[in-house]
């Protein structure tokens, strides 16, 4: 029964690292860009300047779910508390 709850808890934990990840990263990008159509609406003249730095703050922004993903499946396959599970188990 604890081994059970154990992964269960787990599990929901990974899933809500994953979706506050994910969420957060919508939010900002979705701040960036509507920075970047507002610096474009007040000085048209620095759009190239701009949407360089604006795609360069997305991809930050974005490597921030795919290193939550890697520390999700270290969690998940490689932690300590997994691996005596299985060995408890199996």
């Amino acid at each position: 029964m604890e081994h059970a709850i154990l992964l269960g808890a787990t599990v929901i934990s990974l899933g809500l690292m994953l979706g506050g990840a994910a969420a957060g990263s919508a939010i900002g990008d979705g701040l960036i860009t509507s920075k970047y159509l507002e610096g474009i609406t007040r000085q048209p003249e620095l759009r190239g300047m701009l949407i360089g730095q604006m795609f360069f703050g997305v991809a930050i922004i974005e490597a921030v779910p795919f290193i939550v993903i890697g520390i999700a499946f270290w969690w998940l396959f490689a932690s300590p508390f997994t691996s005596q599970l299985t060995k408890l188990i199996g």
